[in-house]
């Protein structure tokens, strides 16, 4: 397969990826109907950096160790749990405002965007994504960093857009969405998925 080739057929898995809803998606919502564009657009940008992170990790050959490592991997994997659960009790634990709007999500763009980084680098899940997937869409020819870093980038690229999909989303249906009620059913109804996905990655073993 020529490098064109492996792009294209790079994109059309991570599509596929980026389309499957998930905890990204559900910050990234949850951050916009909460918060605002400015805070979402904080978490878009802190995971997508996230993803290059990997991706770039990867071709240097530093996440293959963690996942030939069971104890490194075990340790991202239960940091990771933890952050996850962290956040997601603080979202059915906290209380509503003057406004109805939990107290936490008076944040800006800076918290988003470590929020959305801290989210995507301690979930190992995506790091085991990378070393399965990319060496077979790395041309044997091909220089194996810039070819990872490239690789990565149509990941990222791929995310930016459904980023703008679901932000766009968020605010054409604001009227509705940021409602008192809904807006509190939402945080609660994103607590308990954040939760979900924690508990599931402290019982997965790899």
């Amino acid at each position: 397969m020529d490098i064109a080739g492996s792009i294209w057929s790079f994109a059309a898995v991570v599509a596929l990826l980026t389309l499957t809803p998930g905890l990204d998606t559900a910050l990234i919502l949850r951050t916009s109907l909460l918060a605002g564009r400015r805070p979402a657009w904080g978490v878009t940008l802190g995971i997508q950096l996230g993803t290059l992170v990997w991706g770039v990790l990867t071709a240097a050959g530093l996440s293959a160790l963690l996942a030939a490592s069971q104890t490194a991997y075990d340790v991202l994997r239960w940091a990771g749990a933890a952050y996850l659960v962290w956040m997601g009790l603080r979202m059915l634990l906290a209380k509503d405002g003057a406004e109805g709007v939990p107290e936490q999500e008076a944040v800006g763009f800076g918290k988003g965007f470590t929020r959305g980084l801290v989210t995507n680098l301690l979930n190992p899940k995506v790091g085991a994504f990378y070393v399965a997937m990319l060496p077979q869409f790395i041309p044997a020819e091909a220089p194996h960093a810039v070819m990872g870093l490239l690789l990565a980038g149509v990941h990222v690229a791929e995310g930016l857009v459904w980023s703008v999909v679901l932000i766009g989303f968020a605010s054409l249906m604001s009227g509705f969405l940021r409602t008192r009620a809904v807006r509190r059913f939402l945080d609660r109804l994103t607590g308990v998925v954040i939760v979900g996905f924690g508990v599931r990655l402290a019982l997965t073993d790899g």
